[in-house]
């Protein structure tokens, strides 16, 4: 398995020219807007969704840079689901220092990350290419149902497995698989390749936002750049409590309902060892590794290159990181 470095390395003119677009498309003649933008950028994060459009794109052998600005796109449009989160959540830390909400405030985060949204859109229309902007316009809508959907299960400690796939699919999946059928739409592929790549992007999705609801209880603070407990500080009911409630007796049920409902995070340590011993850690974390074989095995039709490597090592990293 490959590190995330030796991954970048593979297809760095591609990246560097990624960061290069995303530094002059964000920025604007608004001082503001710049500095809130550039400050998100310059604060670094994984570039993974981007980096997949980019793998994938090589693997197929484009003969083109237009995979560039949709791979930006891509990154826009999770950059401008981070600005409207941490309002959303009340979020104080993103990637280990002051989130933009609590450095700018609220309102600057709220309206920079439509910017950011246009700024998206801008970039999908200038490569020219109506089937992938039906598909990132589609998915920018899954996204903000996602999300809302969420939101609406805010303090409730009767969220379903069923409805936390669902809510997950769209929130984070939607944009993996995005990412990875892009370059199948620019290099018309046919349909097993394009099945191939969007198994490939949802499952790879899953995966990650399971690893994700698995470090908020498991993690370390400065590896994962923010505080442990967010979820359930934000009353949000994620995999590891809804497989916990299966296993718990009463008055440890009404603890965690009790700290939920509250968002309380005064209890977390305690709740975090009372999930741990149910088996609710190790649950969450099988699930991500078998959505991580399930994208493995998605890219049998793809042919054999370094870049198909690349995609299966990404699949490994994204359920073995620890941020």
């Amino acid at each position: 398995m490959s590190s995330m470095d030796q991954l970048i390395d593979l297809v760095r003119p591609d990246f560097d020219a990624l960061n290069n677009l995303l530094i002059s498309q964000l920025g604007s003649e608004i001082d503001l807007i710049e500095e809130v933008t550039q400050y998100l950028i310059q604060s670094g994060g994984k570039r993974v969704r981007p980096l997949l459009t980019i793998m994938a794109a090589r693997a197929l052998f484009t003969d083109n840079d237009h995979h560039i600005p949709l791979a930006a796109a891509v990154e826009c449009l999770h950059t401008a689901t981070l600005f409207h989160d941490d309002v959303v959540d009340n979020s104080t830390i993103r990637r280990d220092q002051p989130s933009a909400n609590a450095a700018f405030g609220n309102s600057a985060s709220v309206l920079v990350g439509d910017f950011v949204y246009s700024r998206a859109f801008q970039m999908m229309v200038s490569v020219g290419h109506l089937d992938v902007l039906k598909l990132l316009a589609d998915t920018t809508n899954q996204i903000s149902e996602g999300e809302v959907w969420q939101l609406k299960n805010q303090f409730r400690t009767d969220v379903t497995e069923a409805e936390y796939n669902q809510v997950i699919t769209r929130k984070t999946a939607v944009l993996f698989e995005a990412a990875a059928i892009i370059p199948g739409l620019i290099t018309n592929q046919d349909d097993l390749i394009l099945e191939s790549l969007k198994t490939y992007g949802l499952e790879l999705g899953f995966a990650f936002q399971l690893i994700d609801d698995y470090l908020d209880y498991e993690g370390n603070e400065k590896n994962i750049g923010k505080n442990l407990g967010d979820d359930l500080a934000d009353g949000k009911c994620t995999l590891p409590l809804i497989h916990a409630f299966k296993e718990l007796d009463l008055d440890k049920t009404t603890l965690i309902q009790t700290a939920i409902a509250n968002g309380d995070r005064t209890r977390f340590s305690e709740i975090a060892t009372i999930i741990s011993k149910t088996g609710s850690l190790k649950y969450t974390k099988e699930r991500a590794f078998k959505a991580a074989e399930n994208a493995k095995k998605a890219l049998g039709p793809l042919p054999n290159s370094q870049f198909k490597d690349g995609l299966i090592s990404l699949a490994e990293l994204s359920v073995s990181r620890s941020n």
